[in-house]
């Protein structure tokens, strides 16, 4: 050891944190992201290109400058064309032929879009993104604006689908059957007018729930009502057992002309909301707990036990109009006490068919005013389509095992004289 060298452990170095680091590599995502791209569209580009010339080579029966006693034809070159696939726009070498028209199996005639790309566009649509969103998400995924009109155009080529979809015949029986309508807005002459929508869904004897039928009415009346329940009857709708719906009056007159052997259940909700038009604002959360507590009893007979006390409860309270709506169309929304205690919940309210016309409302929310009647009838059947083909239509809903072994019920009146729970 040297002298004068301090003995004990050496001395720490420097740190190393504290010294800057030089040039260090950044990485961009944004040009490793913008190359890859550029090599994914490069890589489709020349796959498509290669297909089509052997295409091409097969029409000529040789490869290109191939002598061959097989030849049929020869190559005059190419033309250029644009097609837009989910990796980006390429341009493809459409190969020209002296002799044989050229038709590739590939990519269809005056084709400018990839099939996938067309579907992915009227799905989007389908599934609720506006027109003006659609434009920006094809922006962003294969870097060309949609514009609305080409959307319309793609649109326009599922109209006979949906047509089809619309007026398919309905195989086996629909036990329960749900009818709504919707108002939707229209222009015409510089105006904007109202549009009715019918909608009926049906849960069949399988316990799946299915869209119906959807018709455009002129307005929510007995003769709409009347031309749709002939065009479910017509297309084979059978087995009819109860129809829940509002107390449209036009719809309930039409019910007995089509479906003589079903019952109709007022929705429970709406009559409610009937009741609550006499009631003070500060009294309807006390009278909405005396209502429900009448659909709340384990059987009809409690239930009606249970509407005498809620009437006379209604008329100490100097609710007379509450006591006589209640007295009057209580009856109307206890027919689902007929059915298996397992499906009151489902059977006493039109929620079911009301959860998807909040769907619908959702939907054509976007739109505004339809140009015309047959347009929302299309945008709505094509909603109701695509709705069907998500978990809602693959997910049983019931189990109709409860109700096979239950004979048909005998028709119970609709309606009690008034005073009848006085």
């Amino acid at each position: 050891m040297n002298e004068g060298t301090p003995s004990g452990p050496a001395a720490p170095a420097a740190d190393s944190s504290t010294k800057p680091l030089g040039d260090v590599i950044a990485i961009n995502e944004g040009l490793i992201k913008d190359h890859l791209d550029k090599i994914v569209k490069t890589t489709v580009e020349e796959t498509l290109n290669a297909m089509l010339d052997a295409e091409a080579d097969q029409l000529c029966g040789a490869r290109r400058y191939e002598h061959s006693a097989d030849r049929v034809d020869t190559r005059a070159g190419h033309y250029e064309r644009q097609l837009h696939t989910k990796a980006g726009e390429v341009t493809l070498k459409m190969p020209k032929l002296r002799k044989l028209p050229f038709e590739t199996a590939i990519i269809e005639r005056y084709q400018r879009r990839e099939i996938s790309v067309e579907e992915a566009l009227v799905e989007m649509y389908l599934a609720g993104v506006s027109v003006r969103r659609v434009e920006d998400i094809t922006q962003a995924l294969w870097g060309t604006r949609v514009s609305p009109s080409t959307v319309s155009e793609l649109n326009q080529k599922i109209a006979v689908q949906i047509e089809e979809w619309r007026n398919r015949p309905i195989r086996g029986q629909h036990p329960y059957v749900y009818l709504d309508g919707i108002w939707l807005k229209r222009s015409w002459g510089g105006e904007v007018k109202n549009v009715s929508i019918l909608v009926a869904i049906g849960v069949d004897q399988d316990g799946y729930r299915e869209v119906l039928g959807v018709m455009e009415g002129a307005k929510e009346d007995k003769a709409s009502w009347v031309n749709f329940m002939r065009h479910l009857k017509e297309r084979g709708l059978a087995g009819v057992r109860l129809i829940i719906s509002d107390k449209c009056l036009g719809l309930v007159s039409s019910l007995a002309e089509f479906f003589p052997d079903a019952l109709w259940q007022r929705c429970a909700v709406h009559f409610y909301r009937d009741v609550w038009t006499a009631v003070p604002t500060s009294k309807v959360r006390e009278v909405a707990a005396m209502l429900k507590a009448i659909h709340a009893q384990e059987d009809r007979p409690a239930a009606q036990a249970k509407t005498v006390l809620v009437v006379a409860k209604l008329r100490e309270m100097k609710l007379a109009g509450a006591a006589d709506c209640v007295a009057k169309g209580v009856e109307e929304t206890l027919q689902y006490f007929q059915f298996p205690s397992e499906h009151w919940r489902s059977l006493r309210t039109n929620n079911p068919l009301e959860r998807v016309m909040r769907e619908i409302r959702r939907r054509t929310r976007a739109v505004g005013a339809f140009p015309d009647g047959n347009s929302a009838l299309i945008l709505v059947a094509a909603r109701l389509r695509h709705i069907v083909g998500t978990h809602w239509g693959r997910k049983r809903y019931m189990d109709m095992s409860h109700l096979k072994d239950l004979a048909p019920a005998p028709a119970a009146p609709n309606n009690l004289v008034a005073g009848e729970f006085a």
